[in-house]
């Protein structure tokens, strides 16, 4: 009888170790508790134990490696992509090998018609990168040529950073979102210029486009308004152009266009501004590139954004008239 004791103390050693291993388990494979999402940064190289771990550190799951053994157990094949995604504590287990099959992304808009310093200011706004940053690295474009299969400009982006709603990764910041403007400007607009010498003068005829025009049946008339003024050496006297001067979206006072003092005044300076004044969308570069065949030479905007035309000066002054009164109401 006496020794059957120690095979009976062994028996409940055993039993109780089986037990706590059986208890671990479950609470370790169990769902951890509800919290708020959670990004996880899979890299890569990641394999399986480290990002269970990850998910560990951020509560996601209870135990990496009470899971493990789960997914071992069960025969789980969790496809893993180097990525960042949102993950919600709380979900079962596989829910959130679920989850982690579509990265998170944010998402970052541009406007069409925007320039470099108010992209800058939208961005640091939102918290997606410094103004400065950004700024600095538009005024780069040598920092991404290699990046890119048509020729930037020497000393600025202005223009060439294409407006568009971009989705980025969380970890992303200024470089990662203009490397995606420019491919997206060499994939959507350099097919529409036949001719590379010609993209510069399209994008600043564009972006004065975008920046006048609010309704797309206009664009190609003011297009072929700018054209016509072109060609008789007439000033192009577009408020834009100033407004870009001055670096400050705002209406102008009276007198104020012929008092700044820039090459981009096309009061006081014939001819095309020498770069753009920001970057127009497909729409008002088409317009650039097929300009309306129009005797007018003049326009004034409407309460509605819509323009009244004109082919003489008398014929303007009596459009400023009518588009007073319309706003009066």
């Amino acid at each position: 009888m006496r020794t059957r004791k120690p095979l009976i103390f062994a028996s409940l050693l055993f039993g109780s170790a089986i037990a706590m291993s059986v208890s671990w388990y479950i609470r370790g494979s169990d769902p951890a508790p509800k919290a708020d999402p959670v990004l996880i940064k899979v890299a890569q190289g990641d394999g399986l134990s480290a990002v269970l771990t990850k998910l560990e550190d951020k509560r996601a799951i209870n135990s990496a490696a009470a899971v493990g053994l789960m997914v071992r157990f069960k025969g789980l094949k969790p496809k893993l992509t180097p990525g960042t995604y949102r993950v919600i504590p709380g979900s079962e287990i596989p829910t959130i090998f679920t989850q982690l099959q579509t990265p998170f992304q944010i998402a970052v808009r541009v406007p069409e018609g925007w320039w470099i310093r108010r992209v800058a200011e939208r961005l640091e706004s939102q918290g997606f990168c410094k103004a400065e940053d950004y700024i600095a690295l538009a005024n780069d474009p040598a920092r991404f040529q290699k990046q890119v299969k048509f020729k930037l400009p020497a000393k600025t982006l202005e223009g060439y950073l294409f407006p568009d709603t971009y989705h980025l990764d969380p970890d992303d910041g200024a470089e990662q979102l203009i490397a995606k403007q420019l491919a997206s400007f060499g994939k959507r607009v350099i097919p529409l210029v036949n001719e590379p010498n010609k993209v510069h003068r399209a994008l600043v005829i564009g972006s004065m486009v975008e920046a006048e025009v609010a309704k797309s049946h206009e664009r190609s008339k003011v297009a072929g308004i700018i054209e016509n003024r072109l060609r008789i050496r007439m000033p192009l006297q577009i408020d834009a152009t100033v407004l870009y001067a001055l670096q400050k979206w705002q209406v102008l006072g009276p007198g104020v266009v012929n008092k700044v003092d820039s090459p981009y005044n096309t009061y006081r300076i014939p001819g095309l501004p020498p770069g753009p004044i920001g970057s127009p969308g497909l729409a008002s570069i088409e317009a650039a590139l097929k300009p309306a065949t129009t005797d007018k030479l003049y326009y004034v905007a409407l309460p509605d954004q819509s323009h009244l035309f004109a082919r003489t000066y008398a014929e303007h002054l009596a459009n400023i008239r009518k588009a007073r009164a319309a706003t009066r109401g």
